[in-house]
């Protein structure tokens, strides 16, 4: 039967209890900004427990708490002793989280961007066929005038009397 509720955890003091999200528990609320940007210098592993943990070494996914601490020491929890003992995952997830928006928002104005670059570039095709078109037009003017004006050059040849050599009497 599947169970549904809360996670629990158990707190430093090996107390059990469930995290709380609600705003009444909480206090000096800040956005996380760059905080998050300590999960990038994060090496995930993969690994597989000592065989008095787990006998069949079935294989894991993870970070190793030690690396964390010098990534971030509030993303471990201590033993006892004051030794790292495990990765505050539900604090790594707020941070991927976070820095997930903050990529998202990038792709979101570089979408943006490329929607107006090929509004612009649409334009300014549509721009260049109207003045190819222009410049067709011209060229069939111009060849139009060429030969008008060479037509009228011919007539005008034409009509021009022809010189006459006259004879001079000595």
């Amino acid at each position: 039967m599947p169970v549904s509720g809360l996670s629990v955890v158990v707190g430093s003091g090996g107390q059990l209890g469930t995290s709380t999200s609600s705003a009444r528990f909480k206090e000096d609320i800040q956005p996380m900004d760059k905080a998050s940007e300590a999960i990038l210098a994060l090496q995930p592993v993969t690994f597989r427990y000592k065989k008095e943990i787990d006998p069949k070494a079935i294989p894991q996914f993870g970070l190793v708490a030690e690396q964390v601490e010098k990534v971030d020491p509030d993303l471990v929890a201590r033993d006892e002793g004051g030794k790292p003992f495990t990765v505050r995952y539900e604090a790594v997830n707020a941070m991927l989280l976070n820095e997930f928006l903050k990529e998202h928002r990038k792709v979101e104005q570089l979408r943006a961007s490329v929607a107006a670059q090929a509004a612009l570039a649409a334009q300014q095709q549509t721009t260049n066929a109207s003045h190819e078109k222009e410049i067709e037009a011209l060229k069939t003017a111009l060849k139009e005038q060429a030969t008008q004006i060479h037509k009228v050059s011919a007539q005008l040849a034409l009509r021009q009397p022809v010189p006459s050599l006259v004879a001079s009497k000595p």
